[in-house]
């Protein structure tokens, strides 16, 4: 996957075929999603991403102001702001839908999904190519910013709250601020191959602390069996504190119940 995605299939499509895509894929993505009336009437998300689809054609076609006014009007309903120029695939959707941004030049492929608070954003004034690529099947946390003309590509997944700023492999999950890839490895499930679970993405930062902390502990047994720290260092220093997190109680090899004298 490049930054060569395209959707001109969804576009090629008619306007209610494309529209009756949108809100099936809902019930497959959201189980509080009860029948199509409720779909239609209270969704945010679809009602942006099926106006969308009527202002990007009138883009496409230069009616360029009508375009942006429908945006406009969207966006005061909804609060979800899709710039008409945005290439959007089949089957996007914005789950909440609350506080979305989605940039002029950005392109997002099938079966994407995007939770509230996501920004697909540019990263300079100049014309041109300047907003995210997605590939299918995407998956993009609550809160994350997706910054610039970079690529994440297909079944990837971003974490919540995550600020990614450089290309992200196919099937690749990434994480943090700035964003870091902390798997490659798909994760797939359900007809089109999307998974749900951004919640559990590994923790780069516990792990970082967890390696420290051995680390240290490796480097003060040897210190204690050379004579150069007083016996039961260790054991006296981490009984006295009070770990923070599950990680460093219970995880980390230097951790407190592993020093505990009970």
């Amino acid at each position: 996957m490049n930054a060569s995605v395209t959707t001109q299939g969804a576009e090629k499509r008619g306007l209610l075929a494309a529209w009756k895509e949108d809100v099936r894929c809902v019930f497959k993505r959201d189980p509080a999603a009860r029948n199509w009336v409720e779909v239609l009437t209270t969704y945010p998300g679809v009602h942006a991403v099926l106006m969308h689809r009527v202002s990007h054609r009138l883009w496409r076609a230069n009616w360029r102001y009508s375009a942006r006014l429908i945006a406009y009007l969207v966006r005061l309903l909804t609060n979800v702001d899709i710039h008409p120029g945005a290439s959007v695939g089949a089957r996007l959707f914005i789950d909440h839908g609350a506080g979305v941004v989605i940039g002029e030049t950005a392109v997002i492929g099938d079966d994407v999904t995007l939770y509230h608070g996501v920004t697909l954003g540019g990263t300079s004034w100049n014309k041109g190519k300047r907003h995210p690529t997605l590939g299918d099947r995407v998956l993009v946390g609550a809160g994350a910013k997706v910054l610039g003309p970079i690529t994440v590509a297909s079944d990837a997944r971003v974490g919540a709250n995550s600020v990614v700023v450089q290309d992200v492999p196919a099937g690749g999950t990434v994480v943090g601020i700035p964003g870091r890839i902390v798997s490659d490895q798909p994760v797939t499930s359900g007809e089109y191959g999307i998974n749900l679970n951004h919640h559990l993405i590994p923790d780069p930062v516990g792990r970082a602390i967890s390696c420290l902390l051995e680390r240290i502990d490796k480097l003060e047994s040897r210190l204690e069996a050379q004579g150069r720290l007083e016996p039961d260092y260790q054991a006296s220093f981490y009984n006295s504190c009070t770990p923070s997190s599950e990680i460093c109680e219970v995880d980390c090899a230097g951790g407190k119940q592993h020093f505990s004298r009970g």
